[in-house]
């Protein structure tokens, strides 16, 4: 073929091609957004599933994103407890639909129980630090530690850590004042009982604490570290515990604050004598509420619900 007919059939293509997208051509004005000569656009980004902006699946409704939350486990098991009524409150919330992001991360739990057995909690704070770091690069808007014991090393932690920490005393403290109690127990571990975790911000509040016995502080410290940290509830334990709970009782106390996030494997509303506040409760609570921001008035309004205080 001479290069004169294979130019006329060059021409014949694009009049064809030309003709067959006049249509979509004629559309692009209000496809493509205006604009100003010399502006160039930047390149599309792509979005994970889920993301603002991000298609969605067919068939699904829009998802709603909120704080991604992130969980410090310094004790496997109350950190697991914390996750599980973190979705219970969600679901008991939103539903099956519109929850968020939760990752959950922990250094080996004996290099924590190494450290309180030598009391250092700078130590503790490097671990609780690390873990911090950990969930800022998994996405995490702020994190949680469902730990008691460990909460004394979160202020060093705090510092220098990439994301904000929701402190659970203080969820606990503000929930047992704004219920007006005026006297309350605690049970924990040895140190949370005797130490101050709880008792500076209660005795700022104007709450008198009481605390069992130095006999009955032993008994549950080791009930702590010897079977709940380990997933274990044993009856004998659970029989103990409750008891001291009512020895409180009977010295005035008018609720319990269940200062150990493992306490739940043992007490509960049906078997508790005191009304009570669940530690890692008011934290799981505390963390859907920050995750959920503005929406959470109308989640807890929908739902009929109120945050958990004393049960």
């Amino acid at each position: 073929m001479d290069r004169v007919g294979e130019a006329g059939i060059r021409r014949w293509q694009v009049r064809v091609f030309s003709r067959a997208t006049e249509p979509l051509m004629a559309e692009l004005p209000k496809l493509t957004p205006a604009v100003s000569p010399g502006v160039c656009l930047p390149p599309p980004t792509a979005r994970r599933a889920g993301e603002p902006g991000a298609p969605q699946p067919m068939g699904s409704r829009e998802v709603v994103m909120h704080k991604h939350i992130g969980i410090v486990a310094a004790s496997p098991e109350g950190a697991a407890i914390c996750y599980r009524d973190i979705h219970r409150t969600l679901a008991a919330l939103l539903g099956d639909r519109g929850h968020p992001r939760i990752t959950l991360h922990g250094e080996p739990f004996e290099r924590y129980i190494d450290a309180v057995a030598r009391e250092d909690w700078h130590g503790i704070g490097e671990l609780l630090l690390r873990s911090a770091r950990a969930l800022k690069d998994a996405g995490a808007d702020f994190c949680v530690l469902p730990d008691n014991l460990m909460q004394h090393a979160v202020h060093l932690a705090e510092p220098t850590s990439p994301i904000p920490w929701l402190n659970m005393t203080d969820l606990v403290a503000d929930a047992v004042a704004g219920d007006g109690r005026r006297v309350v127990g605690l049970i924990g571990t040895k140190k949370v009982m005797r130490g101050s975790t709880y008792q500076t911000l209660l005795g700022l509040r104007g709450v008198k604490l009481i605390v069992p016995s130095d006999e009955e502080a032993e008994r549950i410290d080791r009930i702590i570290f010897r079977e709940l940290v380990l997933g274990q509830a044993i009856e004998s334990s659970r029989a103990r515990v409750i008891e001291s709970i009512a020895q409180m009782a009977r010295r005035g106390a008018e609720a319990v604050i269940l200062g150990c996030t493992e306490a739940p494997l043992l007490v509960s509303t049906d078997n508790c004598p005191l009304p009570m506040y669940d530690s890692t409760q008011l934290l799981a609570d505390g963390a859907v509420r920050r995750s959920l921001g503005d929406a959470w008035a109308a989640a807890v309004s929908r739902a009929g619900a109120g945050g958990a205080s004393a049960a």
